[in-house]
């Protein structure tokens, strides 16, 4: 986990100051682990630091503070505080974000390192784990006497979705609470999309969505789940020329052995035509749209934690 400037920023612009909830600290049992962070602004917040009687007073107290400004660290035991049975503790940081206070963030290092409570020079922990952020090397959250160094997140993975019908709808719900996507979604009218979609993901109606598919960065991965076979080939076909980092794409065993015939038929080569990954979802969930959105996303976050390329779902069962 890592300090997110953009969702910062994008928050900041809409809601003039936002306050900033990260846990700094854990030990025993604790809600959420350290580096979870959370937003919170007069009358919304986005993301959790685990719910329950930690977050609500965490939550009011930023509130309270928001025409303040000041950092805040705050060390509590979980049981005898809140009356929570984790058994442990944790150390909350929160701070208030204005427009000029974003602007101060040095954008060109990696890591941002600031004083919480702390004297005026940062320790020597913070000043090496700054410097080895600097040679390439990520760092954890630190917090050390006072000061707070987080790694500043690098740009999302990007994440192209064709279709807006029931299993597409699922996928983008279930996707878009997750920090490390950054996600299209394409289909073929206006029309096709939810009344209300998440502010985060770029709705891109095309009448011909294999043709905005070339318009897509060459290391996104892509998820195919239209209401059109015809579409769907399509879309293998072209994104085959165009390159990707993976390719899942929605359908049975029967589709995709057809799939395979009419791609070698337009010329893609079977190591190229086998990057896709098809079917999509865990077979072991079933084939609610939902269960396939969880399967599918699993897959997805495990080949980031893992470093694999090739990987847009689980082999499994979907319809379409």
């Amino acid at each position: 986990m890592s300090f997110d400037l953009k969702a910062l920023r994008r928050a900041v612009n809409a809601y003039g100051v936002v306050g900033r909830i990260v846990i700094a600290d854990h030990k025993g049992s604790a809600p959420r682990e350290t580096g979870t962070s959370m937003l919170v602004w007069r009358d919304g917040q986005s993301g959790t630091i685990g719910g329950g009687a930690l977050e609500f007073e965490a939550v009011k107290a930023v509130r309270a503070r928001l025409g303040k400004g000041q950092p805040q660290l705050d060390k509590v035991p979980l049981g005898p505080a809140l009356g929570q049975c984790c058994g442990g503790a944790v150390t909350v940081v929160s701070e208030i974000f204005t427009q000029d206070r974003l602007d101060a963030v040095d954008t060109k290092q990696p890591v941002y390192v600031r004083r919480i409570t702390g004297e005026a020079d940062a320790p020597l922990a913070v000043t090496r784990a700054a410097a080895k952020a600097r040679s390439g090397r990520p760092t954890r959250l630190l917090l050390q006497s006072g000061w707070l160094a987080e790694q500043i997140a690098t740009e999302a993975h990007p994440l192209w979705i064709y279709g807006a019908g029931h299993v597409g709808r699922a996928l983008v719900q279930t996707l878009t609470p997750l920090p490390d996507f950054d996600i299209t979604w394409v289909d073929t009218a206006a029309d096709r999309f939810p009344v209300e979609t998440p502010s985060t993901v770029t709705i891109l109606p095309a009448a011909n969505p294999a043709a905005a598919a070339i318009h897509a960065p060459q290391h996104a991965r892509h998820l195919i789940v239209t209401y059109s076979h015809a579409l769907d080939l399509e879309l293998c076909h072209q994104l085959l020329q165009h390159g990707f980092t993976s390719v899942g794409l929605i359908g049975s065993n029967t589709k995709w052995a057809r799939f395979l015939t009419r791609l070698s038929a337009l010329g893609h080569a079977p190591h190229s035509i086998n990057r896709i990954t098809c079917p999509i979802g865990d077979p072991a969930l079933g084939k609610h749209p939902q269960a396939i959105a969880l399967g599918v996303a699993s897959a997805l976050v495990m080949s980031l934690r893992s470093g694999e390329e090739d990987m847009g779902a689980t082999g499994g069962q979907a319809t379409a």
